[in-house]
C-alpha cells in the first residue's frame, strides 16, 4: 500500500511538471520512471541550437542537444549524474566525427570542462548507418553541470566543432535543474578536467 502511495504521488509530480515544462524556453522536459534501469529520468529533449537558414528553418545542416538527469529509484531529489547528447543533423548526408575528433569540452565565461571522448550513439541495425544524422553522448557529473549551466555563456564543442547555446538553450537547463526537489548533497559521475580561461579570449 505504501509503495502505491509513492508510485502515485511520484506519478503526479512528474504530470505537473510536464504541464509547466514549456515555459518562455520553448524546450520540453518530461519525467519517467525507468523500470529497466530502475531510475527516474528527467529529461530536456532535443532542442536546436543552431541550424543553417533564417529564422530557425531547416535548409541544410543543424546542431541540437538533449540533456537528461539520472536519479537512482523513483524519487526526484537526488541526480546521479547527467547525459548530454549532441546531435548533428543534415538533409543531404553528415560527415561524421572520427574516434578521434569525439573529445567533447564545454566552456563558460572563464572555464573550461573537458570531459573525454563521446560516444556514438546509434538506432540503427548492425552493419547499418544514417547518413544524415549523427548522435554523440557523454556522461557529466552533476555538480559539474550545474556550474556550467549557472553561466549566461556556454560554448560546446566536439572535436574542431563549437556552438555557442543561445539564451533559450540555457534558460531551459535552468528549468530543468530547478524541477529537482532537493539540492543533492553527494553526485558521482565521470571526472572531468577543469582549466581556466583568460577573460581576454
Amino acid at each position: 500500500m505504501r509503495r502505491v502511495i509513492l508510485v502515485l504521488g511520484c506519478g503526479v509530480i512528474m504530470f505537473s511538471q510536464s504541464v509547466l515544462a514549456q515555459v518562455k524556453h520553448g524546450g520540453k522536459i518530461e519525467s519517467k520512471y525507468d523500470g529497466f534501469t530502475y531510475e527516474t529520468l528527467m529529461r530536456l529533449q532535443k532542442m536546436k541550437v543552431s541550424c543553417d537558414g533564417v529564422k530557425d528553418k531547416f535548409t541544410d545542416g543543424c546542431v541540437s542537444i538533449e540533456v537528461t538527469l539520472h536519479m537512482p529509484g523513483m524519487q526526484l531529489n537526488y541526480v546521479r549524474n547527467v547525459t548530454l547528447m549532441v546531435v548533428f543533423e543534415n538533409q543531404d548526408w553528415v560527415q561524421t566525427h572520427p574516434p578521434d575528433q569525439r573529445d567533447l569540452s564545454i566552456s563558460t565565461y572563464d572555464k573550461t570542462f573537458k570531459f573525454g571522448r563521446m560516444e556514438l550513439i546509434t538506432n540503427k541495425k548492425p552493419g547499418t548507418w544514417d547518413t544524415k544524422i549523427e548522435r554523440l553522448q557523454a556522461t557529466i557529473p552533476y555538480e559539474m553541470f550545474k556550474k556550467i549551466i549557472a553561466s549566461d555563456t556556454i560554448e560546446i564543442q566536439v572535436g574542431k566543432d563549437t556552438v555557442m547555446l543561445r539564451e533559450k538553450n540555457i534558460a531551459a537547463l535552468r528549468d530543468l535543474n530547478n524541477r529537482v526537489l532537493v539540492p543533492p548533497a553527494n553526485t558521482t559521475g565521470t571526472s572531468a578536467t577543469t582549466s581556466t580561461r583568460s577573460r581576454g579570449k
